[in-house]
């Protein structure tokens, strides 16, 4: 069985807070951006209240989640951060949102994009999906489509020089029912580090056995020792111009339809 690599060359990932992105998907980030990919972070708040100190100022844990997410991001080799500071603990999926989001994918026109699970609420009996986890979701998958490539819909950002662009695919950071699994085995090191640049998340608490456990669960059957786990929707439609359509894992028709392997 031949295993096939899809690299893209423009990966935006977006996310509710500094660390969502350490915790989710920082193995993919790594491996794509060894082979080649330019990646984009866009947090949507800066986590300003999730430092759990009633006498720090939202302003201060904003510095201090920013820089984190900074050095965080300079570990796997994304220098390019976006913090739109939306009000932590109250993101919500409006309209505005939504065009800063579109605003963010027209200038960068990324071919991938990377986001959380809108429909994620349940994890297990001993977590609920954060609501910002699922605000900025939602906002993200409502901006890539089918806002983004809807060239008179937001037509006033032309004015900023940007315009309708429609991204190839979305890889939905989901907890369960995934069909993409993207082998970190090589990266899993740099993702524990990344994530070890959000201090003041762990209070003292080393993340590296937990992250190995769930990427060893992710990675379970698919002859590989780490894995990430998404959805992917491909929009044929978007496929990047002057190239060959991509020898991807999803779409390999020697793979199991529910669960293709990315190696």
């Amino acid at each position: 069985m031949a295993n096939h690599t899809y690299t893209p060359k423009r990966v935006m990932v977006i996310a509710a807070h500094p660390d969502d992105i350490e915790f989710s998907c920082a193995g993919t980030i790594a491996r794509w951006v060894r082979e080649g990919a330019e990646v984009c972070y866009v947090l949507c708040t800066s986590g300003d209240v999730g430092i759990l100190d009633p006498h720090i100022t939202k302003e201060e844990a904003m510095r201090i989640r920013e820089a984190e997410q900074l050095a965080a991001a300079a570990v796997v080799g994304v220098t390019n951060v976006v913090f739109l500071r939306e009000p932590d603990g109250m993101l919500e999926p409006t309209i505005a949102l939504r065009k800063r989001l579109v605003r963010e994918i027209r200038k960068f026109r990324p071919d991938t994009l990377l986001c959380g699970d809108p429909q994620a609420l349940w994890a297990g009996s001993g977590y609920i999906n954060h609501p910002d986890h699922r605000a900025a979701a939602t906002a993200a998958i409502d901006a890539v489509f089918p806002a983004a490539g809807m060239p008179t819909l937001f037509k006033e950002l032309e004015a900023e020089g940007l315009t309708a662009h429609k991204t190839y695919k979305v890889y939905v950071m989901a907890w369960d029912k995934n069909d993409t699994f993207v082998n970190i085995t090589d990266t899993i090191d740099l993702k524990i580090e990344a994530l070890k640049k959000h201090v003041s998340q762990m209070n003292g608490w080393d993340p590296a056995e937990r992250i190995r456990e769930w990427a060893a669960n992710e990675a379970k059957g698919k002859e590989m020792e780490y894995a990430e786990g998404y959805r992917v929707i491909t929009f044929d439609d978007a496929l990047p111009k002057a190239e060959e359509q991509p020898q991807v894992a999803e779409v390999a028709a020697a793979m199991p339809p529910h669960a293709p392997q990315d190696s």
